[in-house]
């Protein structure tokens, strides 16, 4: 099972990034996946998640800036970030999984903000 995170880079305050989570071993139809974040110095946190019944839920200090999907036939989960602030870098993990398949951390990628 591999979660491979893409499309971190450096960007300026107020741009955006689309995060990518291609998966192989598991099918992402049936499997509740998240995205979580690690700034230096600081625990890892919970940015975004999405059920396979299309429930999202975001923490408060991204509502209304990232937008998390998935697009089954890709086998995949995306995290549009919009409106980026320099306290959105980190490196971006995606996550995710079910009790069936297993629960499943990718490598993640870094974001990085300029002010």
């Amino acid at each position: 099972v591999q979660l491979q995170a893409s499309g971190g880079g450096l960007v300026q305050a107020g741009g955006s990034l689309r995060l990518s989570c291609a998966a192989s071993g598991i099918d992402l139809s049936i499997a509740d996946m998240d995205w979580h974040r690690q700034a230096p110095g600081k625990q890892r946190e919970l940015v975004a998640a999405t059920t396979t019944g299309g429930s999202t839920v975001y923490a408060n200090f991204v509502k209304g800036r990232f937008t998390i999907s998935r697009d089954n036939a890709k086998n995949a989960v995306y995290l549009q970030m919009d409106s980026l602030e320099p306290e959105d870098a980190a490196v971006y993990y995606c996550h995710g999984g079910s009790r069936f398949q297993g629960v499943y951390w990718g490598q993640g990628t870094l974001v990085t903000v300029s002010s």
